[in-house]
This record gives C-alpha cells, structure tokens and sequence, in this order.
C-alpha cells in the first residue's frame, strides 16, 4: 500500500479504540476511509478473512505479497504506521518518555474501558440508553419490533458479562470513586498543559480520549460526573477528536524531567488500580485459574482472567528491559511512590 493510499478500517460508535484510532489517523494526516458496521459481516463481502478474535477497530491492510489482510489491536496498530508514516509522530523520541506515553496507553486500554463498561450497563438509566441507542448504532432504520427484540437480547447479554471487567454491587462504588479520582487527575494535569506529556499529543492521549468520547459523551452517569468533576476533561474530549490542524514540532514533548507534578495524579492512580489487577490476573494465569480475587483499594475484586492482560504485563517489562541503564534510572524517579514500580518487579 503506498502512504497516499486510503486506510480503510471497519469500526462501530460506541466503540472507544474506533474513536481512538480515527482521531489518531486525522492527527497524523494519514488517508483513510471507514467502514461502520461488523468486521464479521463486512469482511467476507470484500473477500477477505475475518481476523480471530475479531476486535474493534479491524484495519485492512496489503500483506507482503499484496493481498488484503485484515488487522486488529490498536496498540501495534500505532506502531506499524509509524514504520510507514513518518510525519506528526505520536510516539515521543525520547525513549524515556515514550516508556511512560506506553503506560498511559495501556491504562487507558486496559483499565478505563472497565469505567465504560461498568457504567454502561451497571446503571439502570445507562443500560436503557445504551440498549436503546447501540441497536440504532448499527441500522438507524430498524423497524420498531426488531429494534425492541435487539435491544433486549443485546442488553441481557451485556448485562450478563459485566463479571467479566469486575462490575457488581461490591466493586460499583469502588470503580466509580476510581473514576471520580481520574478526571480529578485529568483536570489538574490539563490545567498545566494540554496533552499528557506536553504541547504535542502522544499515543497515550489518544487512548485515554478514545474511553472518553463514551464516558463523557454517549452514557448519562459518567457524563454527569465528568461535567461535575473536571470540566477542563469534558472540553479536552472535544476538541481530541480532530487535531489535524495542530502544528506538531519536536519542542512540544516537554522533558521528562520537567513534567508538572500533576502527572503523578494519573501515576497514581495507575499504581493504585490498574497495577494490583494486571499482577493478579498474571498469577491466576500463571496457576491455570479461570478467575482471580484480589484486594483493591480496600475491595475484594474478582473478574475473569485475561490472557491478553498478560501479555500487557510482558510488553512493559520488555520495553523497560530494552531502555539503557540512564533511561530506567530516569523513569524509576518518576515512578517511585506511585504504585507503578510493582510492574516492573516481575511476578
């Protein structure tokens, strides 16, 4: 595929790693079209083999031999355009702070897509709006009846995995004051610059808007809440969605070592939630549990044992393996005392 060629990917509206990656592909100016709808249903019509398992979004992409192959998973998703575009690059050359962009990526994949599922279909109110609106989401003509059957088959089933991402009665406050502490974060740290690590917008910042754009923009709880907590949020989501008039230059990563103190707030609670449950998951997974348990921030929390989370776990160690003694001596001052260092202490 040559650059000037259109990417075309096949993505859905409430789902955050979609939003995520069209906001990113307009930033970076790279050509694109969407297809909206179901990988599963759009991709034999095109003749092209649905990936397994199939995610949101799907990218298609030229294989070495010229056939169109489709792609999923955000995260090396980003980092396969940058082999193949260069300009407005998202990934900051400082490895130090590309290492900590890495991290706020993986927190905003990993464990704030647990605020949007939680508050999706845990809420009465949320679960009637999304049961109603996501069926539309796909066919805005569906005749009344398939609409009322859709929405209730499709509302019971989500209801049903809420186990999966650790959503109940007991966890439900517990998610709710994690989230309430991150736009917390998120407004302090944006009143001191507008993008996590600077004036330029990094990997990270595209993940954790990509969660957003559902969390303050689609389900009534957590938009509610965001409007309340951290306005400065509310207005970043906005004006994330399309960058592509941003002058990017080099001089707009601020150093790690003049990051403002509010980055530590997103540290934190980094440290304090998502930490716990990634070496939790790792242990279970380890031991051939199904499921693991574990205190978090004073809750016993149990959920469904995540391959993929341990996978997560072995590429921040091995991208913090891979840094030079200076680097890792670097982002260990940064990371001390937030919780975070548990990452990078193995199992």
């Amino acid at each position: 595929m040559a650059a000037s060629d259109p990417i075309t990917l096949i993505g859905a509206t409430p789902s955050p790693y979609t939003h995520k990656m069209l906001a990113l592909l307009r930033y970076r100016h790279i050509p694109h079209k969407i297809k909206w709808g179901m990988p599963e249903e759009i991709l034999p019509q095109m003749g092209i083999e649905p990936p397994k398992p199939g995610l949101l979004p799907t990218f298609i992409f030229k294989d070495e031999n010229g056939e169109a192959t489709a792609v999923c998973d955000s995260t090396p998703i980003i980092r396969r355009l940058e082999e193949s575009y260069s300009e407005r690059s998202v990934l900051p050359m400082d490895p130090a702070l590309a290492f900590i962009d890495y991290l706020l990526e993986d927190f905003a994949d990993e464990w704030c897509t647990k605020y949007m599922f939680h508050y999706r279909w845990h809420p009465e109110t949320d679960a009637d709006n999304a049961g109603t609106l996501l069926p539309l989401g796909y066919n805005v003509s569906l005749p009344a009846e398939q609409h009322r059957q859709f929405k209730q088959h499709f509302s019971q089933r989500q209801i049903s995995r809420l186990y999966v991402v650790g959503s109940n009665d007991t966890t439900a406050p517990i998610i709710d004051a994690s989230y309430r502490r991150f736009l917390a974060a998120m407004e302090a740290h944006l009143a001191e610059q507008p993008y996590m690590l600077g004036q330029r917008p990094g990997a990270g910042d595209f993940a954790l808007y990509g969660q957003l754009t559902q969390l303050v923009g689609f389900d009534p709880t957590p938009r509610a809440i965001a409007h309340e907590v951290s306005s400065r949020t509310v207005a970043w989501v906005d004006k994330m969605a399309d960058l592509s008039g941003l002058e990017a230059q080099d001089s707009g990563w601020r150093s790690l070592e003049q990051q403002p103190d509010s980055l530590r707030g997103l540290l934190n609670e980094l440290g304090r939630m998502y930490v716990p449950a990634l070496l939790a998951n790792a242990r279970a997974l380890q031991a051939g549990e199904k499921s693991w348990q574990a205190e978090i921030d004073g809750a016993i929390w149990s959920q469904q044992t995540f391959p993929y989370q341990v996978k997560c776990l072995k590429w921040i160690n091995q991208a913090y393996a891979e840094l030079s003694d200076k680097d890792r001596g670097r982002i260990d001052r940064v990371l001390e005392g937030t919780g975070c260092e548990a990452l990078l202490l193995g199992l």
